[in-house]
């Protein structure tokens, strides 16, 4: 089991992408805390996993939400060595009518979280020569339509992800950053209400599918957060069966 011994913390771990890792890493061995605010899936996830899962609900568009989520982490399991930075909620809306509100969602549930939570946990993770997953989008890659303030915070968070990447190297800690493809269920409800437009998003993927959270993208993730993946750090892993292609 490639986490074994390992605490982690993942943001949106009740649902969607976000259940999916927190699964999987309870399955490679690790501790992890996750947090979301639907208590009701996050109580149902906590006692399906057992004592290697806790959950914490929280809203974490909160500045102060940080700490309290990193002492919950260390209360619980005493250290910190993975911080998976998932959770996000934004709203679509044509460029000229993106308003500051829709940018506030955005940014205040995954840039500001994702920033927020990497500051709050430095210093454990400096102490467990640990790793950063933070998690973009092929929406900011490509500029997709309708995407406006999902795109901007995703490609908020790629660059400071470089910029910790570099600041943190001589301190152990790996940062890095997934993009991923999978059929959660908003890409689900896409899917059944633009059938046409997914098909097309379909067809342009080499590996002719959406991926799959626990069986995809997950494991991404877990390498990512792991060992094996000691010397790799500041990249944009597309896990999105070839879709977009970075060089």
């Amino acid at each position: 089991m490639k986490l074994q011994g390992k605490t982690a913390i993942v943001t949106g771990g009740a649902g969607g992408i976000g259940r999916a890792i927190t699964t999987v890493f309870v399955q490679q061995g690790a501790d992890v805390l996750f947090v979301d605010i639907d208590r009701e899936r996050g109580e149902s996830l906590e006692q399906e996993l057992g004592s290697h899962a806790r959950f914490l609900r929280i809203d974490i568009s909160e500045q102060t939400s940080a700490a309290v989520i990193r002492d919950a982490a260390l209360s619980a399991f005493g250290s910190i060595d993975i911080l998976v930075n998932n959770a996000h909620a934004s709203r679509q809306a044509a460029f000229v009518e993106t308003t500051s509100e829709m940018f506030d969602l955005s940014f205040n549930t995954g840039f500001y979280p994702t920033v927020h939570l990497m500051q709050a946990c430095y210093e454990q993770l400096r102490a467990s020569k640990g790793s950063v997953v933070n998690f973009a989008s092929g929406s900011g890659l490509e500029g997709m339509p309708r995407q406006t303030s999902y795109a901007a915070a995703k490609e908020a968070i790629r660059g400071v992800s470089r910029v910790a990447a570099n600041e943190w190297a001589p301190d152990g800690i790996r940062v890095n950053v997934v993009c991923p493809f999978a059929a959660t269920e908003g890409v689900s409800a896409w899917q059944a209400q633009h059938p046409e437009q997914a098909a097309q998003a379909v067809a342009k993927v080499p590996l002719r599918r959406i991926g799959n959270p626990e069986t995809d993208i997950a494991p991404v993730v877990a390498f990512l957060a792991s060992e094996e993946a000691r010397y790799i750090t500041g990249q944009t892993v597309m896990a999105d069966g070839g879709m977009i292609q970075l060089h």
